[in-house]
């Protein structure tokens, strides 16, 4: 467990941070020829630790960056869920709650992927307040990525309001959320956001099909506020709008796609591991995308064996 507060004489670089509101065990179940109602047994099954900030932070690991990872946790299987994210080598700083259980979300894999989401303890303000005191550590050159969903008895403006706190120290936010989450950070100038075609959907309707639609609608997203516009688009690859009005356009990474989870947050670790190498837009995409395939060309997060190999074909 890391103690956040380091004063600036004692810090030689930036920090990056990862904010997992409400985190997860993962347990993925892979099942051929799956019958509802009846008896069925795995072919491979795994227990992975989730939450749309900790993979980031693994992903980042995978890529040769160091990051704390924040968030909620609850009972005993919160605390193995520390365990074995610090196991994996990521430094953590998460606030144990006294009451509730960390969710359990299933990942059933056959014909189609089925998934099962569990429900998460119940967060107080005491709590809230208490995350508030660590991220007020921040300061000017740290990163800060915010990703995923609001769990129960958090308020919806929880990420307008840590952007609102840190606003005007420097720090590089990264938010990965949907919708009125989106867009009610906007007006802080992230450094990225990072809406999946569906999700910009959700925003401007389902006419957004075509590249020029695409572009149309994360200029908008500029306009509101943000800086760098990454739009995955699946098969279809991904558009990035960059901060100086420049779009760069990449097709997706060519394999077999057996997982679609975590795709997303490798996408949002390769393009941050890829900006912090040489400050190079086209460099960030192409590490993004080939991370966001390594992930869904896998049966859990991107590992840099795989990301490396696909870099070498973008």
């Amino acid at each position: 467990m890391l103690e956040l507060g380091l004063t600036n004489a004692r810090r030689s670089k930036f920090v990056i941070y990862t904010v997992s509101l409400n985190p997860a065990w993962d347990y993925v179940m892979c099942v051929d020829d799956f019958k509802m109602g009846m008896t069925n047994r795995t072919n491979a099954q795994s227990l992975i630790p989730g939450g749309k900030g900790i993979n980031v932070s693994a992903v980042l690991k995978e890529l040769g960056h160091e990051s704390i990872a924040l968030g909620f946790t609850a009972g005993f299987i919160g605390k193995a869920l520390e365990r074995e994210v610090e196991l994996c080598g990521i430094k953590t700083d998460f606030i144990h709650l006294k009451k509730g259980m960390t969710r359990i979300n299933i990942k059933l894999k056959t014909e189609t992927e089925t998934e099962i989401n569990g429900i998460g303890p119940k967060i107080d303000q005491n709590a809230v307040d208490m995350l508030f005191a660590k991220l007020d550590t921040l300061s000017q050159g740290d990163i800060l990525v915010l990703a995923g969903s609001i769990p129960s008895g958090i308020p919806d403006n929880v990420y307008s309001e840590i952007l609102k706190r840190l606003d005007g120290r420097g720090i590089m936010f990264t938010v990965d959320a949907q919708k009125e989450l989106l867009l009610s950070v906007l007006k802080y100038g992230p450094f990225l956001t990072k809406p999946n075609i569906h999700e910009l959907r959700e925003i401007f309707g389902d006419d957004v099909k075509t590249d020029e639609d695409i572009i149309t609608a994360a200029k908008e997203l500029q306009q509101m506020g943000a800086q760098n516009v990454l739009v995955s688009m699946a098969k279809d690859g991904a558009i990035l709008l960059d901060e100086y009005g420049r779009i760069h356009r990449i097709s997706a990474a060519k394999g077999r796609v057996i997982n679609s989870v975590g795709a997303g947050d490798s996408m949002v670790a390769g393009f941050l591991a890829g900006y912090l190498k040489h400050k190079n837009y086209d460099d960030a995409l192409k590490l993004a995308t080939a991370a966001g395939g390594a992930a869904a060309f896998s049966n859990g997060l991107a590992k840099r064996e795989l990301i490396d190999e696909i870099l070498k074909t973008l």
